[in-house]
């Protein structure tokens, strides 16, 4: 099939931009509520899952690579407005984290130590999953339409899977009352690091 080089296309016929933003926030949002929630008498319930740092790069990448326009006739609103709601978000929340309980920042923001053993096969994950994007894109080419498909799959199966890590974390743990499986975790971990890194790839 012949790419379409007349008409550039974008997932959802929204802005470029608009659904990697939205991701983003996604992410951020996890670190928002989890520093904003209060102390758990549980330490390891106090520092966010390492797979999230991994992710929070991606965002930081996505946001430094991708610049807004300078000419102020080719800034779409919505990517315009992510950015500000990442920015003044994450402002918003550390402000106030630090001015009510410093101590709860530094906490919650370092990974746990048991986690960390974890970081070659996450960054794996990370890598391989932003490769497989970059290099489908690659090969199909970025305009034809079975490209634009995945990718735009990759983008809704990434924020289900972020959305359903936050209800998990934030809704459905806190209820559980036994032992949490730490190999399932860790293979959820991976699988919702590699789709948002796939998604991310295929901007890239």
């Amino acid at each position: 099939m012949a790419p379409s080089t007349d008409v550039i296309r974008h997932p959802y016929g929204l802005p470029m931009g608009t659904v990697r933003g939205f991701i983003s926030l996604l992410i951020c949002s996890f670190f928002w509520i989890f520093l904003l929630l209060p102390d758990n008498a549980d330490p390891t319930k106090q520092t966010a899952p390492l797979g999230h740092f991994f992710l929070l790069t991606m965002v930081f990448l996505a946001f430094a690579s991708h610049p807004i326009p300078s000419d102020p006739a080719h800034t779409e609103f919505l990517p315009w407005l992510m950015r500000v709601l990442f920015v003044g978000g994450s402002l918003a929340v550390v402000g106030y984290t630090l001015y009510s309980d410093s101590h709860r920042l530094s906490t919650r923001l370092t990974p746990n130590p048991e986690d960390i053993r974890q970081w070659p096969v996450l960054l794996a994950t990370l890598s391989g999953g932003f490769a497989v994007g970059l290099l489908l894109r690659k090969i199909l080419g970025r305009d034809t339409d079975m490209f634009q498909t995945i990718r735009a799959w990759a983008g809704v199966i990434g924020i289900l899977l972020l959305i359903a890590e936050t209800v998990f974390q934030f809704v459905i743990r806190p209820s559980l009352t036994g032992p949490l499986s730490m190999e399932a975790m860790k293979i959820w971990e991976g699988i919702l690091v590699s789709f948002v890194a796939a998604y991310f790839g295929t901007r890239a």
